[in-house]
């Protein structure tokens, strides 16, 4: 039975002063007029996480116009702006409320949910306390009137912008449709015109506010885009195949490739990189040391180690620059990468590029690593796969580059006829049967359950997850752009541990990358809410890509694999 809002008041302020642990009463459902409370799960300490609770609308109430819903894209970006619109009016209040408030990216949340029944608001409420005590009269303020006033504000579209709204949810539709055509169009990515790249400091994420250059394409680069709005956009397409982006220090380049890795996901008004879009299987790999690498084949990449370990299933807790780049980029290729996005600066030196005078003094039967300039091209005419890199202390890459920039104080210029007159022409590596076709890894049954793992796996901010004992470090990843992605993460591996435990199909066990589809399919048709163990409310959550999820099960440090030899690494 759902009480009211006098009920609920009444409840509280008779608790008053009372120890926390009496606010586990207040779990159920309430009539709050505007919207319907729905407590899902009290903390009984006051300095544990916060508890969970919903704002329920009714779909008649929101009144939220059917053409913004009537897509996949348009629900993902009604919701965002809802999300938005919650989190602001939380924040006027200074209530303790958390939404999983969005950044710049447009991402898949569980922050607000849509349906034909309901619009809901997912909060994270800290309840009133003094010390260990309920402050009760508060939280009947914060609960019956404040929570009210939220609803009415940010979850009906009578008080809302309903142009602005309207505009969010048009450039969403506009950008994915631009990122749709990238393929089709021979392009790994495309920069628009006049987007403003900088980031207003290092950590901020917001666009640089005085003297940033807006970007302007070269004409031999520039390419027009027809949107579904009737919108026109031009730009730099930055084309397939093998392009090398040069310049002097602090002129834009990494700026640039870091723009293009986060340009996998859309961006809101106003960012900057609005229009810069990426293709969304687009990797960047860098240098880790120190990551575990479980079954990796590396040997495009190393051979003929003196230690005689096996390079086409390669294993080591502790991997080096060198091999831990190698894994991460042919993780990610397996994995279903279609372009990759490394700079020279987190790279392992001798992984990229080995001058000729180095070549000279260690014969190549002496030297276990093939450098990545000698198998960049390999990489795209045999896995289809292209490379966008910065390069800023060597020319080697100039020689198999079908496409140089060059960044002059933010400004690019196309100096691809010039860098080839400059090339030395080296002679090609081999290029037949240098990488294999994917071959499935399939993990053992317990690897996603380690021992001592008593709860769901959980996130510690953006770069760590919490699996039993054990904490896997997702901070290279560059492209996680949201501690609720990370969240999603840790869920996923709880859900990717059931599937890989079962039988499959005629009983054989999951490869990783089965179980991993079987996931996201199952994302696309029930959605992000099948990730959290929890009924009702889910947390906050933001979708992650298939890339990521494959990262972090590779850095599982308990991870096993049915077959296969394991190596040390040998730095």
């Amino acid at each position: 039975m759902t009480a009211d809002a006098t009920a609920l008041a009444r409840t509280l302020t008779a608790i008053d002063g009372r120890g926390y642990g009496v606010y586990k009463q207040l779990k159920g459902s309430y009539d709050l007029g505007v919207c319907r409370l729905v407590v899902d799960h009290v903390q009984v300490d006051p300095y544990a996480p916060p508890s969970l609770m919903r704002m329920v609308v009714d779909p008649a109430s929101a009144d939220l116009p059917e053409d913004l819903l009537s897509d996949h894209r348009g629900r993902v970006a009604t919701t965002d702006f809802l999300a938005r619109a919650v989190a602001r009016a939380a924040a006027e209040l200074g209530e303790g409320i958390s939404t999983g408030a969005p950044g710049q990216e447009v991402l898949e949340r569980t922050s607000v949910a849509l349906t034909s029944d309901v619009v809901e608001a997912r909060l994270a409420v800290a309840l009133p306390a003094a010390g260990r005590r309920i402050r009760g009269r508060e939280a009947a303020r914060l609960l019956t009137e404040d929570l009210p006033r939220l609803a009415q504000s940010a979850l009906l579209h009578a008080n809302l912008d309903a142009e602005a709204l309207r505009e969010h949810v048009t450039l969403h539709r506009d950008q994915e449709a631009l990122r749709d055509q990238l393929a089709e169009r021979g392009l790994v990515a495309f920069v628009g015109d006049g987007a403003i790249l900088p980031r207003r400091a290092g950590d901020s994420d917001l666009p640089l506010a005085d003297g940033a250059v807006p970007f302007a394409s070269p004409s031999s680069l520039r390419v027009e885009f027809s949107l579904p709005s009737g919108r026109c956009v031009s730009g730099m397409g930055v084309p397939d195949g093998v392009t090398v982006i040069v310049g002097g220090g602090y002129h834009g380049k990494s700026t640039l490739l870091r723009a293009l890795a986060k340009g996998v996901y859309p961006h809101q008004s106003g960012d900057g990189r609005e229009w810069v879009i990426t293709r969304n299987d687009a990797a960047a790999i860098r240098a880790e040391d120190g990551r575990a690498v479980t079954g990796v084949d590396i040997s495009p990449f190393l051979t003929g180690l003196p230690s005689g370990a096996d390079t086409r299933a390669f294993s080591t807790t502790n991997a080096s620059g060198s091999t831990s780049q190698a894994a991460s980029l042919i993780e990610a290729v397996d994995a279903g990468a279609s372009a990759l996005l490394i700079d020279e600066d987190t790279s392992a030196t001798n992984m990229m590029f080995r001058d000729e005078r180095m070549r000279a003094l260690v014969p190549a039967e002496r030297e276990p690593i093939t450098p990545f300039v000698d198998r960049v091209r390999p990489l795209l005419t045999e896995r289809g796969v292209s490379t966008v890199l910065v390069a800023g202390g060597s020319a080697a890459f100039l020689d198999v580059a079908d496409h140089v920039i060059a960044l002059d104080e933010y400004i690019p210029r196309d100096v691809t006829d010039q860098a080839r007159a400059l090339a030395e022409h080296r002679a090609p590596a081999p290029a037949a049967d240098v990488f294999a076709a994917a071959h499935p890894r399939t993990p053992s049954a317990g690897s996603l359950r380690p021992p001592g793992k008593k709860k769901p796996a959980s996130a510690r901010g953006w770069g760590t997850i919490r699996l039993g004992h054990e904490h896997i470090d997702l901070s290279a990843l560059s492209q996680l752009v949201d501690a609720a992605q990370t969240q999603a993460i840790a869920h996923a591996l709880d859900r990717l541990a059931e599937l890989l435990d079962a039988p499959g199909p005629g009983g054989a066990p999951l490869a990783l990358e089965q179980a991993t589809t079987a996931l996201c399919e199952r994302i696309d048709a029930e959605g992000l809410d099948v990730l959290s163990p929890h009924h009702g409310h889910p947390g906050h959550l933001a979708r992650p890509r298939p890339l990521e999820l494959h990262a972090a099960v590779n850095r599982c440090r308990g991870l096993r694999l049915e077959r296969g030899p394991a190596s040390s690494d040998v730095r």
